[in-house]
């Protein structure tokens, strides 16, 4: 099909949305009150319990609650005459595959009892737009509103004269709540902040050496990963342990080698994305490792690059952060991807998976009240993609903070924290 076709399908899919079947939830909550029904019992049979079991024990409202999707379909693109572009129709099928994970969602819980009003509007991802729909009393009035899901959307939304006091949900962006100022932003993936204290948390808790090195490339992009990763050593170790950063000159190491010793592990963290600065950094470092211990420590982005040599990076003992790593072959996950692909007749993508997550958890909050939703911390969640831990961050609202520990083992990466 063309692009312009599934997006039409698209809109009859969002008109005739309230038609559309419901299916079995797939995702373990751990809300409070869901955490006091499962510590009756065993912990593995809980960690297997159905998710609808679950809602079951929950006090359903009959209230209707309202969630408005700010999504970059780009539909005036429909209109005679008129095209996508390749970026364009790229946005439109990431708003296409989101709607589909949180519909999906909404549909599991809706089986329980549940109510919601779901109004779908096309930010276009265009600033006039989001401004537009910032003031939109539909939208202000909602419960949630979810979107913009790109930064400078998000921005030009919350900066409008009388925005909405209700929640709004930054749904895909890692960008640092700081960009909004904004005190009523949800941001559920874990700014570069988290994976640089999560990266310095392993660290501090296996390093023996009391030296951690630091490989930089001397780009301007890793100095916040840097910063964040010195001021999370400092604090957990109380400075006991001491970041020595190089600025590596075409795989150059020898100004640490005599700082290296060969009766415990050297970390090493590199937060470089570049890929000729890697080959020959990473290329150095490997040699280095046939005469000193190595553990290393990459930028969360390296789960995404192929041209990264598995074999390599597991004599590296290499780690890496990451918030959205779906483990494909559990329970949960297949399910999930089944009852997508018997809804949709496609394939889910990571967009998917992540609103999915973040319709259950958001509406089974809804579903059990409005204050809920002002009580993030109490409120903890393990989803496909990730954990949910929030914390309320003064004039940044809530910010999730989980983040996990990878490490390349048998070729492949595997979760140890």
């Amino acid at each position: 099909m063309s692009g312009n076709r599934w997006l039409i399908i698209l809109v009859v899919a969002i008109i005739a949305g309230a038609c559309s079947p419901k299916t079995q939830p797939a995702v373990k909550t751990t809300a409070k009150s869901a955490e006091k029904e499962a510590g009756k019992n065993d912990t593995k049979a809980t960690a297997e319990k159905p998710a609808k079991e679950k809602l079951k024990a929950k006090k359903v409202s009959d209230r209707i609650s309202t969630i408005s999707l700010l999504l970059p379909l780009g539909l005036d693109h429909l209109n005679p005459g008129a095209k996508y572009t390749p970026a364009g129709l790229k946005k439109a099928g990431l708003a296409l595959d989101y709607y589909r994970g949180f519909k999906l969602a909404l549909d599991s819980l809706t089986e329980q009892g549940a109510n919601y009003r779901l109004q779908v509007y096309d930010s276009k991802d265009e600033p006039a737009q989001s401004h537009s729909l910032a003031l939109n009393p539909q939208i202000k009035a909602s419960d949630l509103i979810v979107g913009p899901v790109f930064p400078d959307g998000m921005k030009v939304f919350t900066s409008a004269p009388n925005v909405s006091k209700n929640l709004i949900l930054s749904p895909l962006s890692p960008a640092s709540p700081l960009t909004y100022n904004n005190p009523n932003i949800i941001t559920v993936i874990p700014p570069l902040e988290y994976h640089a204290w999560k990266a310095a948390e392993f660290v501090s808790k296996n390093v023996k050496t009391q030296k951690v090195f630091v490989l930089a490339s001397g780009y301007s992009d890793e100095k916040a990963y840097i910063g964040f990763f010195k001021k999370a050593i400092d604090s957990l170790t109380k400075k006991r342990v001491k970041v020595v950063q190089l600025t590596v000159v075409r795989g150059n190491l020898n100004a640490i080698v005599p700082q290296l010793t060969k009766f415990d592990r050297n970390f090493f963290v590199i937060p470089s994305t570049k890929q000729a600065f890697l080959k020959i950094t990473l290329y150095s470092l490997d040699t280095l490792s046939r005469r000193f211990p190595v553990t290393l420590f990459g930028h969360p982005n390296w789960e995404k690059y192929s041209y990264l040599k598995a074999e390599q990076l597991q004599r590296l003992n290499t780690h890496i952060t990451s918030a959205d790593k779906v483990n494909y072959k559990s329970a949960a996950t297949i399910t999930f991807v089944r009852n997508y692909r018997k809804m949709y007749g496609a394939e889910p993508s990571e967009y998917a998976v992540k609103a999915f997550d973040e319709g259950l958890y958001f509406g089974q909050l809804l579903a059990d009240g409005r204050d809920n939703l002002h009580e993030l911390n109490e409120n903890g969640f393990t989803g496909l993609h990730n954990s949910f831990s929030f914390k309320k961050k003064p004039g940044q609202g809530w910010v999730n903070t989980h983040v996990n520990v990878l490490k390349y083992t048998n070729f492949e990466l595997r979760q140890v924290e």
